[in-house]
């Protein structure tokens, strides 16, 4: 077994006016040799809009990109001709693959957005790019893992071009649960999105980390009400 803390106040930090952003890993000006992905994920960035601002249209290639939002509406527009409004307790997922242009802003003037933009680095190049979102059922989120990414179409959730699987869960203080890695050589990243939990072990606070790998299972506790975490099943070469 082999393990990484990250602690929430350890994570890289850029403050711009109208983006407050924290990096988990390498990211625009902020670079840390240590920390510059986890296997093939690649960033985890944990991001606060003000209100009416936003990323202009921009490109990405080649690589899996995941959005969950936490508060607010943001408003989406791409070069595959999407354009939505995508909501609180929404997932966007896109493939860049071949390329892409997107932008994402604050649909509101008066309002703050709040989520985690993620980069995972895809088993295939120059696929034709694809775009997603899904809606998360709370009632499958209480006490439970509930699977909102993996590989497979048809699955509960999205899927990307990678074997990675993510799951989110909220958990009761006490409850404690065992999570199977769901393919061999990939690695967990957990983690907490609020509340404390104790994770194979080691105890994490609200946006604290821990990267596990050379294991089959890991157990997590929660130690708070209402603990939420996001459980990131990852290749790790």
């Amino acid at each position: 077994m082999n393990y990484v803390i990250h602690k929430a106040e350890d994570r890289g930090h850029a403050n711009h006016g109208w983006l407050n952003a924290n990096h988990s890993f390498s990211f625009a000006s902020y670079y840390d040799p240590e920390k510059t992905h986890f296997g093939m994920l690649r960033v985890l960035n944990d991001d606060t809009v003000a209100g009416g601002n936003g990323f202009g249209k921009h490109p990405h290639d080649n690589m899996e990109i995941i959005t969950i939002m936490r508060k607010g509406d943001l408003q989406h527009e791409d070069s595959m001709g999407h354009k939505e409004v995508i909501h609180v307790g929404e997932v966007q997922v896109m493939s860049a693959g071949s390329g892409i242009l997107h932008s994402e802003i604050n649909a509101n003037k008066d309002e703050e957005v709040q989520l985690f933009q993620i980069w995972v680095f895809p088993n295939k190049q120059n696929v034709e790019p694809r775009y997603d979102k899904i809606k998360l059922d709370e009632s499958k989120l209480k006490n439970k893992f509930y699977q909102i990414i993996s590989p497979n179409q048809g699955e509960e959730g999205s899927w990307i071009y990678q074997d990675a699987w993510f799951n989110m869960g909220k958990f009761e203080k006490g409850t404690s649960v065992d999570y199977s890695v769901k393919k061999k050589n990939n690695g967990v990243y957990a983690f907490v999105i609020n509340g404390t939990a104790t994770v194979d072990g080691h105890e994490l606070n609200k946006r604290d980390a821990l990267g596990i790998w050379n294991i089959e299972k890991l157990n997590i506790t929660s130690q708070s009400p209402d603990m939420e975490i996001l459980l990131m099943d990852i290749p790790m070469v």
